[in-house]
């Protein structure tokens, strides 16, 4: 059975706008989790902010020639039945298994999950269609574009049950977050503490590079000594006060 979505807070939201995707991967490796970052996953407008939402997943198989049909797009289980049950200000995550060779969402579909408030499309697969893509103002991460319909070499089977995108086990309802460096996923189980840590890091290395840019060597700040960890949080002390 399809597992419910989850809502997520806007203040987790805001916070995580706020932490590249570098960052998350440094503060997820520290606690061991080195494999979170959904490889081939690239935005396909450059430019596209920062974005955050809990993963809403959708799973291909290979194609098999009964079920993998134009008539599928009508069945019960389908792609088109997929887009809506997805909750405003989810990612859409979509295991095409590393496909290149058929897009798995056109225009209209990304249009309709555009119109249905749905925050990005993220896929190891490829889209077609790919200026209506563009048009319908759906941020896309992918591996690329493709003339072919999915059922060229891809057969749907569910949402909303875990899947692999990218080489990465991705359940729904863990946090996605995407901009320039790609698609990094935070389990949902750990989203508080990874959050906290996150944040400062971020500030901890935007204070780093205020002390590169005046220059200061790396060796003791990056990262930071007994010393160096002192005056930053005299400085962040010294600021909130």
């Amino acid at each position: 059975m399809p597992v419910e979505s989850l809502p997520l807070e806007s203040n987790i939201v805001e916070q995580l706008a706020g932490v590249s995707t570098a960052t998350l991967t440094t503060v997820l490796l520290k606690r061991g989790l080195r494999n979170v970052w959904l490889r081939g996953t690239r935005p396909l407008r450059p430019g596209e902010p920062r974005l955050v939402g809990r993963a809403f997943t959708l799973r291909f198989v290979p194609a098999r020639e009964d079920l993998a049909t134009p008539e599928s797009w009508s069945s019960p289980i389908s792609t088109r039945a997929a887009i809506e049950a997805m909750p405003a200000g989810c990612v859409a995550v979509v295991d095409a298994m590393g496909c290149t060779s058929a897009g798995i969402f056109g225009d209209i579909l990304c249009s309709r999950m555009r119109r249905r408030g749905v925050a990005a499309l993220v896929t190891d697969g490829a889209v077609r269609d790919v200026a209506g893509v563009l048009a319908s103002g759906l941020p896309v991460w992918c591996q690329g574009v493709a003339a072919p319909p999915s059922v060229a070499a891809l057969t749907f089977v569910s949402w909303q049950e875990p899947i692999g995108c990218g080489g990465v086990a991705v359940f729904p309802n863990d946090v996605i977050v995407v901009d320039a460096d790609g698609a990094v996923l935070i389990p949902a189980a750990l989203l508080g503490s990874i959050v906290e840590a996150a944040v400062e890091q971020e500030r901890l290395e935007g204070w780093i590079m205020g002390e590169v840019e005046a220059g200061a060597a790396l060796p003791g700040l990056y990262p930071p000594n007994a010393e160096n960890r002192a005056r930053y949080e005299a400085a962040m002390k010294s600021a909130g006060g």
